[in-house]
């Protein structure tokens, strides 16, 4: 079969190509449109499909609208249950009115595609299908899936068999943990449905003293669900504008309610594990993104192996929708082969790029090396290769990279991106000495968890240890990443250190880079020293030199 997943429905709209059970491409919306999460997630854009993402998918694969069997829509309007609490009914119903007419929207941005053979897949089966079918080796195994919110739930609890799922529980509204960390998110002066990372962030500069009162308020209900009631924030912490100065009540909050969402959770998978004794657990949904939580459920839960869906959030749901009915149809599915399911570009095309821009490049011997050698010297390096990432990380296809022994880096590319100083970066590490500096799940090719950083590197890279000792690590093999594998390998031979910052290519308020038009764009707008584009390098000294 060849099946489109299309997510449209709430934010980060995003579309995914599964070709006999193969996934062949996966993009988000924003990547095309440079519209940050691609829309605001509100009612009124629901209409809005994914159009220029969908159309490039179709692309890579050398198809047509009309090639397609099936179009996998992540959101199911009959399962909405009018009145229910937690839904603004005017809203609710014009949300419901647009996903019943998204076959007709996906026809007028897709010409030539059938609407008849649009099928809705509900929203939490579609994230869980992300998780347990695209995951590596046999996908059996519990998964465990908690966002916002879909149709009229914002949980699901099940396991897998044979590619089969049997769901065991599903939390409805109005009880939601996403809900509350977004309500939070906005409490503290940030986008809701957007920055809940910088909350997870502050949360390591306070205190969990508010800790008692939130487990007054949100706890788990022994029969796989949660009960969440409505919070009066400002009672504990005064709202904060969004350009107002965070305090200390503000880190404490957020950490009071990062460390109840952890033991919540923990109580969920306990409870899902004793039903199914299951070794494996697969993660989706927006608070999967939360990789303080996943590393707490990977110390102290019950599972030995615990695999996060890399786009776990809504953008995640396009691919597990075609996943789904990809393996209804009689596909049998395989594993995805990575997260750099997105766009890339031939020599060629980089160099007619770099030629229309006028900007001064060289080809060295070895871009790895030439990369090294500046990171050696404490430049910034704007890395741009290969096939972009899907989902929010950089994962050593657009990244900007930096020394991690020298501690004020974390300020200078806090500074390069516009972003808050209290946000860390992150460390790419060669698999095969990650686990002499990191304690934490290795391999964790992903930057879904957290890990400790051994005492004895601490000081050794201190550009990339959080305030609370840990890091976001990225390993790197070499057999998957060849090329970000060298570079690490040439930067260890001048410096001893098999460690890298990798933080996002982009600025603030911005998405990741995605062609090779937005890498000039953010190297020329950004203090950057050089940026590697394929084979390729331009120096910025070079370009002012002009």
């Amino acid at each position: 079969m060849r099946v489109l997943g299309i997510n449209a429905i709430f934010h980060d709209p995003a579309a995914a190509l599964v070709v006999d059970g193969t996934v062949v491409a996966a993009a988000e919306e924003e990547r095309f449109s440079r519209r940050k999460h691609g829309k605001r997630p509100v009612a009124f854009s629901a209409w809005e499909p994914p159009e220029q993402a969908a159309r490039w998918c179709l692309e890579r694969a050398g198809l047509e609208p009309g090639d397609l069997d099936a179009v996998a829509y992540s959101y199911d309007p009959d399962l909405v249950e009018p009145g229910l609490d937690g839904h603004d009914e005017q809203w609710e119903r014009l949300r419901t009115l647009y996903a019943r007419r998204a076959p007709n929207f996906l026809a007028a941005a897709l010409p030539g595609l059938d609407p008849g053979i649009v099928r809705y897949v509900p929203h939490h089966v579609a994230h869980a299908a992300s998780a347990a079918l695209a995951a590596p080796r046999p996908c059996d195994g519990d998964v465990l899936v908690l966002d916002g919110r879909g149709e009229s739930h914002s949980h699901l609890a099940g396991t897998y068999a044979s590619g089969e799922l049997t769901p065991l529980h599903a939390q409805r509204l109005p009880h939601s943990l996403g809900l509350m960390y977004e309500d939070l998110t906005e409490h503290l002066g940030f986008l809701r449905s957007s920055d809940e990372y910088k909350v997870m962030a502050l949360a390591s500069y306070g205190e969990p003293r508010f800790l008692d009162e939130l487990r007054e308020h949100v706890r788990a209900t022994g029969d796989g669900g949660f009960a969440v009631a409505p919070i009066d924030w400002g009672a504990l912490a005064k709202a904060r504008s969004s350009d107002g100065e965070w305090t200390r009540d503000h880190a404490d909050l957020a950490a009071s309610v990062q460390a109840r969402l952890e033991e919540v959770l923990l109580d969920l998978v306990t409870w899902l594990h004793g039903r199914t004794g299951s070794r494996r657990l697969m993660l989706a949904g927006g608070v999967a993104l939360n990789c303080v939580a996943n590393s707490r459920l990977a110390a102290d839960g019950p599972y030995d192996d615990i695999w996060v869906q890399p786009a776990a959030g809504d953008s995640g749901t396009a691919l597990g929708a075609a996943l789904h009915l990809a393996h209804d149809g009689g596909d049998t599915v395989t594993a995805m082969p990575g997260a750099d399911l997105g766009r890339q570009w031939d020599e060629a095309s980089i160099a007619r790029r770099l030629d229309i821009a006028k900007v001064p490049y060289e080809r060295p011997p070895d871009v790895a090396a030439a990369v090294a050698e500046a990171l050696a010297r404490n430049e910034i390096v704007a890395w741009f290769q290969g096939r972009s990432e899907f989902g929010p990380r950089a994962l050593g296809h657009r990244s900007l990279l930096a020394h991690p022994g020298h501690a004020a880096n974390v300020e200078r590319l806090n500074d390069v991106k516009g972003r808050e100083q209290f946000r860390p970066i992150a460390p790419m590490v060669a698999l095969e000495h990650a686990a002499e500096i990191f304690e934490g799940p290795i391999p964790s090719p992903y930057m879904l968890f957290v890990h400790r950083v051994r005492p004895e590197w601490r000081e050794r890279i201190p550009a990339v240890v959080h305030v609370d000792g840990t890091a976001r690590i990225q390993t790197v093999a070499s057999g998957h990443e060849p090329l970000a594998a060298r570079l690490l390998e040439e930067f260890r031979l001048r410096t001893g250190l098999p460690v890298v910052v990798n933080t996002s290519l982009n600025t603030a308020g911005r998405p990741m880079v995605d062609d090779p038009r937005d890498a000039l764009e953010c190297f020329g707008s950004a203090p950057v020293d050089l940026l590697a584009i394929g084979p390729f390098v331009v120096r910025r000294r070079e370009v002012h030199a002009r």
